[in-house]
């Protein structure tokens, strides 16, 4: 039913590049054909060499070269009157927006990007628009206004046979369902999401997916073990592709599963990791949920609970300022878990 994942944002010359290619690779190749193209005047292949070396800085957490490359990228394809191309740069711009927490600037570019992609005839991008304002609201915890977007983007990948956006549209739908505790419903999506992704060869659709079923495995079941056994399978993975906000987040799961196990030591020491990780690459939504962890877990080894409560109280306005519901309401869950709701988190802190 699914062909080999394939990655549409490598396009022009660079579209021998795999999924599966290490990013140090995509950017070096991606920079040396954006410098011919430049040199050539060829403003089209400009444009899509610069999306690839746009998108492997994003995924590498360098976030100012980044940013720098998706609006060359688009500058390049104005002045080639290429409207795919310049929808395929928004769409960068706007997933790099996400990334860095500013998600108002993040619809606003998402959605110009769909529309070009629809003006331009270019199905692929308006596609990875809407789904990537699909993501956006829901990271923000907005559950009900893009569940039924996920559903129509996961129909229409399923239709066209694209194994790479069938897994993240299960992936996000199983997310849901797991921070809406349908613990049983969210597993059985992971598990197609993993086992689509690996038979399409997308390293990246499956390290994410084995996170989620980690996660389950964890939360759900109490093993451990397993949960364990599946974030190293996927760190492999993460570490092949140089996939360095995954693999950031899979060490912050790996913290949570051992903070669950009561191994509260290790798991300050894994959110640590996570943190600095998240701190170089500007990752705002990763280093908050980092900040938690470690708050949790050395207030669970004796740590001041005044200092305990006026972490959490600094989280919680950090949160509300990205405009993150869902993790505003897991410090909220932190607060009371250990005993410092609002009000005793505030006369904690004077």
């Amino acid at each position: 039913m699914y062909g080999k994942a394939f990655a549409p944002e490598y396009q022009g010359a660079l579209t021998t590049l795999s999924v599966n290619s290490s990013l140090t690779d995509v950017l070096a190749a991606g920079a040396e054909q954006l410098k011919a193209a430049e040199q050539a005047g060829e403003h089209g292949e400009a444009a899509r060499s610069g999306l690839a070396v746009a998108e492997a800085h994003r995924r590498l957490g360098q976030v100012r070269e980044a940013d720098d490359a998706w609006k060359a990228s688009y500058r390049a394809a104005r002045d080639a009157d290429d409207v795919a191309a310049m929808a395929w740069a928004l769409w960068s711009g706007g997933t790099l927006a996400r990334q860095r927490g500013a998600f108002p600037l993040a619809r606003r570019l998402l959605g110009l990007a769909a529309d070009l992609g629809e003006h331009g005839g270019d199905i692929v991008v308006r596609g990875y628009s809407l789904a990537g304002l699909a993501e956006t609201g829901r990271i923000q915890g907005d559950y009900e206004a893009v569940g039924r977007l996920h559903e129509q983007l996961l129909a229409e990948a399923r239709r066209r046979g694209e194994a790479r956006h069938t897994v993240w549209a299960l992936e996000g739908i199983a997310q849901m369902h797991r921070n809406s505790g349908a613990y049983d419903t969210a597993f059985a999506l992971f598990e197609e999401a993993a086992e689509i992704a690996a038979g399409a060869d997308d390293r990246r659709g499956h390290a994410w997916a084995l996170r989620g079923l980690a996660d389950i495995v964890s939360v759900r079941d109490g093993d451990t073990g397993r949960a364990l056994a599946l974030l190293s399978e996927a760190e492999e993975g993460c570490r092949a592709m140089k996939l360095s906000g995954a693999l950031a987040y899979n060490h912050k799961m790996r913290g949570n599963v051992l903070y669950r196990a009561g191994r509260y030591a290790e798991a300050q020491g894994l959110y640590e990791l996570a943190l600095g990780e998240f701190r170089a690459m500007k990752e705002p939504r990763g280093e908050a949920l980092s900040r938690l962890g470690l708050a949790k877990s050395r207030a669970r080894q004796g740590q001041d609970r005044a200092e305990t409560a006026a972490e959490l109280a600094d989280l919680a306005g950090v949160l509300e300022r990205i405009g993150l519901r869902h993790a505003r309401e897991m410090v909220a869950r932190a607060q009371a878990e250990l005993g410092l709701g609002p009000a005793a988190s505030v006369e904690a802190a004077r």
